[in-house]
């Protein structure tokens, strides 16, 4: 693993406790439900019962936290910490949920996926080539790949921040355009990409992507 993933996941798990420090559970929790639930609405997409879904960096309240009629897989290698240390984290409230303490670089199932979503995480993977073919490989061919990601806007920006970590929470910096390729060169059709926040440096876009 790359030393400034071992950074980043140690900044990670304080932002956490930062973020939540003042948030009650019950409150934050119902708040994140329906910030899931718009995400859906807003991206068109519709998941059948019964569908294999996987949630790859799922974080300590991700969109598992609203599938109750799929077959979902949650992952994180962060999970550990998450429940040792923030109070609004426990696998015990998601019984649906299968949990897997694991990078998704060695994260090997034993079956492929329907709907693969990998939402605001693959900027911090330790090996993003590794990642993207992980998630190539557990989508299963006409299953659907959801990605989020912070793109840069400016080319300038995006080369000084790969030479100096001033983005410490995302070892990896690329701009949209690459990230289309990326999954291009991985048997994946981008079907739609949608813009969810404007920023000055970064767009945070979604990226719906269909396995061949």
């Amino acid at each position: 693993m790359n030393p400034r993933w071992h950074i980043a996941q140690f900044f990670e798990i304080r932002w956490w406790r930062r973020y939540l420090k003042h948030r009650d559970k019950p409150g934050y929790l119902n708040w994140k439900r329906g910030y899931w639930r718009d995400f859906l609405q807003k991206s068109g997409l519709c998941l059948p019962p019964g569908a294999r879904v996987l949630d790859a960096g799922c974080g300590p309240a991700g969109i598992f936290m609203i599938l109750d009629d799929q077959r979902v897989d949650a992952l994180d290698p962060l999970l550990d910490q998450y429940e040792k240390s923030l109070p609004h984290f426990r696998r015990s409230d998601y019984p649906q949920v299968r949990f897997f303490e694991a990078p998704l670089e060695s994260f090997f199932p034993d079956d492929n996926y329907d709907f693969v979503f990998c939402l605001n995480a693959i900027n911090h993977v330790a090996d993003l080539a590794r990642c993207l073919d992980r998630l190539a490989a557990l989508t299963r061919p006409g299953g659907l790949l959801a990605l989020s990601v912070d793109a840069h806007n400016h080319a300038l920006l995006k080369h000084l921040f790969r030479l100096a970590p001033a983005d410490i929470l995302h070892p990896h910096q690329h701009d949209l355009s690459e990230y289309r390729e990326m999954l291009g060169n991985r048997s994946f059709q981008v079907t739609d990409a949608i813009l969810l926040k404007k920023e000055a440096i970064f767009n945070y876009h979604l990226l719906l992507a269909r396995k061949a």
